[in-house]
């Protein structure tokens, strides 16, 4: 240890009164209690203890003994307590250098001092620039004059780049980053300014090119952060040579056609017919959206030869939305590829919406969850320094967009956007700190917006003094052509030389497209949906044979597994279940996963606790009472696919979002997302609205992926009781989706294979039950398993067509309640009809059990939600229609809230629901 070092350490160990003594070295603790101590006692000296005053007082009360100094001087002059006072300094330089950095591009002049950085506020002074220190291999070597130590520091913290990383707990993360930040970093080679230069030229010309030729479309162009394409380039090129084999990236509109053309690959031509409303039908992103809001998949090729598959996943105008989208894709894929670092996940945000969408924070905490990592995520900020019309100082709170990101210690850096070899540097220490630790990182591009929200917007009316300097300001290919002529690294003429080149380019192109037909364009995407929306001929009855090997597993534990005492006798029931025919829900879905794993399909079950159940019913995974150690039954079957079940965090709009985005990238799968109460949903509606319900229409995507709601009013108040049925029904058109209700476990189990197991894949919204989970009368026979398929309509098979006067048509729990009160009263002149599936509306099936009926039978629909709500305003008309006579409607009052807050008050509204739909 050298003596530096060694008088930190005395000083920060030392027991004084009042302070506990502190160990940890390996975590930094002593360099930050000297710089916390002091700070304290530069704002009250009475705050800190009596030995710190000292220490800070007077140089002589703490000299370091004998053995700790290498001359006599050391104690004479306080050497020893000054090299303290410079382990604070370049503390606190990597601590707040980066609020001296020159990241702004439009700042006209460097921010050049900072209270907290002055040197005379660590009891430094002019006299001490020349002096040598102790500095533990900071930079790399022991010693070192202050004058160096600064040095290092400006060009380390308060360059182009600032950097926020002492947030991190880990000392070997914040180490791995001084290691690179502190040393002399080599300065981009000849090949790689031409790149550089070669990439800004191609992100400036493609907008000027839109700009010109379609003059007030708005486009949200990239002009002001070009240094965006430079960026992705490098963090490409640098994926690619370290094995990375794709890369999905997740990105608002802000830049988007300028990435789709310059890093994915998408044709010219191809973007140039969007803007002439002429698309393709056929291309992989539909046609039912404006052009800045289309995925596309492509081909990124590096000036080396190297290549990757790259997607834009396509995005809405809810601009962090798609986040956890892309990150569910990634999951997927690399699940399928069997390697976290085979895919590349990149996220562009913009400044406003990163601070300001909540969807950033859930994103950013499922980072790390088993169930949702991706190896780490590039999170690049096109930082704009607006959102829309708005400054930072009235969409933020913070200092800085990025410090959401300070929740899941992700290292920062803000690189100033005008310096696109700093952006370079940038891109590769992302790339390689995500490859080192698996964990997000965070590049805020500080640039500007040369026009305004969109092109047809004047950005001059709010930001006045902004745009007066943004209209003076040349571009970043101008600046940066202009310092590499200056140095004589490249020619004038080789400058404008390569930008006339990829004009021509785009001028080709844009001939071409002018040349072709209107007539030749295929005109608009069709209408979504199939004539049935079922898949036909889809077999989804089992053996006995396979229900008992399913069922078997639930008790067939490991050797020396402790089941809790409360949990063992559930599972134990499974297996009498099958012999007693009272088959109830959980087992009638561990029955569905189990035997399609067995049938080579992989099945992904997330949610709120949906590893046991929100109600204490599932038990997917279970918890050895004396270790904690966890064990799935159903991967015990010998399947050679897995079932993952997973516990999402406390999150409804992030946590769907990623299962959506899994089930794009692995359609094979069943993927079922379970809000732990159908009320909960309505926090992921942007999802439902802008993918599940529409993805389809807008981008020719489709996904399979299946919500599991818990619906139905017993008694729990407005919260707990309704999946506004009447919501997802009001989203449905052309068969873009299934939405069913069934009543009882055997119809569920079809219905999951069946959904699994066609290849006409749609999303799947099915209304699960609370009580009848338990419920002796919502139980199944094992022959329902072993054979039929999902019926859309329960028919009434106790009723006698003949002697019906009235048939009651319903879905879910409140048949139950229906026939029970039939038959504690002994009727026999009502009929109860059940419909399972309430989108695709089962007319036939319908019509036909209605046809079973006297034509003058009375037919009423009933639900226990407010007649507002629940299927009725959906169904009901479509019921007149088959029946041609008007029907009415048993129901709850119309109501703003789904259901009341107390049990007995409920207890009497559904007494009087059940006896008016017999009145």
């Amino acid at each position: 240890m050298q003596r530096g070092k060694k008088a930190i350490h005395t000083v920060a160990s030392q027991p004084h009164a009042g302070q506990p003594v502190l160990h940890g070295q390996e975590f930094g603790l002593n360099e930050w209690l000297v710089e916390e101590q002091y700070e304290r006692y530069l704002h009250d000296p009475t705050s800190v203890d009596e030995a710190w005053r000292e220490f800070f007082r007077s140089p002589s009360a703490m000299t370091p003994t004998r053995h700790e100094t290498n001359t006599t001087s050391d104690t004479a002059d306080g050497s020893a307590v000054k090299a303290v006072r410079v382990a604070a300094l370049i503390h606190a330089y990597r601590v707040r250098g980066h609020l001296m950095a020159d990241t702004d591009p439009l700042t006209t002049h460097q921010r050049d001092a900072h209270p907290g950085l002055d040197i005379t506020a660590f009891g430094l002074g002019t006299e001490d620039l020349d002096r040598a220190f102790v500095v533990d291999d900071f930079a790399g070597r022991d010693v070192m004059t202050l004058r160096d130590v600064l040095h290092v520091l400006r060009e380390s913290y308060c360059g182009s780049l600032g950097t926020q990383y002492m947030h991190i707990q880990s000392f070997e993360e914040r180490h791995w980053v001084q290691q690179r930040l502190e040393t002399p970093h080599r300065c981009p080679d000849r090949a790689e300014q031409l790149q550089i230069l070669y990439r800004l030229g191609a992100a400036e010309a493609f907008e000027t090119f839109l700009h010109t030729k379609y003059v007030g479309q708005k486009r949200y162009s990239l002009e002001g952060g070009e240094s965006a394409i430079v960026l992705l380039d490098a963090l490409l090129r640098r994926s690619i040579r370290n094995g990375a084999r794709e890369a999905v990236i997740g990105m608002a509109h802000r830049g988007r056609l300028n990435v789709l053309a310059n890093i994915v690959g998408k044709s010219y031509a191809e973007i140039f017919h969007e803007f002439e409303d002429e698309v393709d039908i056929r291309s992989v992103q539909g046609s039912g959206d404006v052009k800045y809001h289309l995925g596309a998949e492509g081909t990124y090729r590096a000036p080396d030869g190297g290549a990757m598959p790259v997607s834009v996943v396509a995005n809405p105008s809810h601009l962090e939305i798609v986040g956890p989208v892309a990150e569910g894709v990634v999951r997927a894929k690399q699940e399928v590829a069997g390697d976290v670092s085979s895919v590349l996940p990149v996220l562009v945000h913009g400044d406003a919406a990163f601070a300001g969408q909540g969807v950033v924070g859930e994103t950013l905490n499922m980072s790390q969850l088993p169930g949702y990592r991706t190896g780490g995520t590039v999170h690049i900020i096109i930082n704009n320094q607006l959102g829309f019309t708005t400054s930072p100082t009235h969409g933020r709170s913070s200092t800085y967009a990025t410090d959401a990101a300070k929740t899941v210690e992700a290292p920062i850096f803000h690189v100033n956007g005008d310096d696109p070899e700093a952006v370079v540097r940038v891109a590769q220490l992302a790339f390689d700190y995500r490859q080192a630790f698996h964990k997000d990182v965070v590049i805020d591009l500080i640039c500007y917006r040369r026009h305004g929200h969109s092109e047809v917007d004047d950005p001059s009316i709010t930001q006045p003094a902004m745009y007066d300097r943004i209209d003076a300001r040349p571009s970043v290919r101008r600046l940066y052509a202009g310092a590499l002529v200056r140095r004589g690294d490249i020619t004038e003429q080789q400058v404008e030389g390569a930008l006339r080149d990829y004009r021509e380019r785009l001028e080709r192109a844009f001939v071409e497209t002018q040349a072709a037909s209107a007539s030749d364009s295929p005109g608009l995407l069709a209408v979504v949906g199939d004539d049935d929306g079922l898949p036909p001929g889809v077999s989804t009855a089992i053996t006995e044979a396979a229900a008992r090997h399913v069922i078997a597993s639930q008790t067939d534990l490991p050797p020396g597994f402790t089941v809790h005492p409360r949990v063992l006798p559930q599972l134990q029931r499974r297996t009498t279940m099958l012999d007693a025919g009272t088959i109830d829900w959980a087992t009638a879905e561990t029955l569905a996963i189990g035997s399609l794993l067995l049938d080579g399909v992989p099945v992904r079950l997330a949610g709120q606790d949906s590893q046991r159940g929100t109600f204490g019913q599932r038990h997917a995974v279970l918890t050895d009472r004396r270790t904690g150690i966890e064990h799935t039954p159903l991967n015990s079957l010998g399947a050679s696919v897995e079932f993952a079940a997973c516990n999402s965090m406390l999150s409804e709009l992030a946590a769907l979002a990623f299962e959506y985005g899994y089930s794009l990238a692995r359609p094979e799968t069943l993927v079922l997302w379970e809000a732990q109460f159908g009320d909960f949903a309505n926090g992921a509606q942007t999802v439902v609205d802008e993918y599940i319900a529409s993805s389809e229409q807008k981008w020719g995507q489709r996904s399979g992926v299946t919500l599991l709601l818990p619906h139905g009013l017993e008694g729990q108040g407005p919260d707990h009781s309704s999946a506004r049925v009447e919501r997802f029904l009001q989203l449905c058109a052309q068969e873009n989706m299934t939405v069913a209700m069934p009543s009882l476990p055997g119809n569920y189990f079809h219905l999951l294979r069946q959904h699994a197991l066609g290849e006409h894949r749609r999303p799947l919204v099915i209304f699960t039950p609370k009580s009848m989970l338990r419920l002796k009368s919502a139980t199944s026979t094992l022959t329902e398993f072993t054979t039929g398929a999902f019926r859309a309509v329960l028919p009434d098979e106790t009723a006698d067509p003949a002697r019906i006067e009235r048939v009651l048509v319903c879905s879910g729990k409140v048949f139950y309640d229906l026939d029970a009160h039939r038959r504690n009263s002994h009727l026999s002149n009502t009929a109860i009809v059940r419909v399972e599936r309430l989108y695709p509306f089962p007319e036939h099936e319908l019509s036909t059990e209605l046809g079973r009926y006297p034509a003058d039978a009375e037919v009423l629909w009933v639900q226990e939600e407010p007649e507002n709500q629940g299927a009725w305003p959906f169904l009901g008309p479509r019921i007149q229609r088959l029946t041609k006579r008007p029907i009415g409607c048993i129901s709850r009052a119309q109501a703003p809230a789904p259901a009341v807050g107390s049990a007995r008050r409920h207890a009497v509204e559904q007494k009087e629901l059940v006896a008016a739909a017999f009145r």
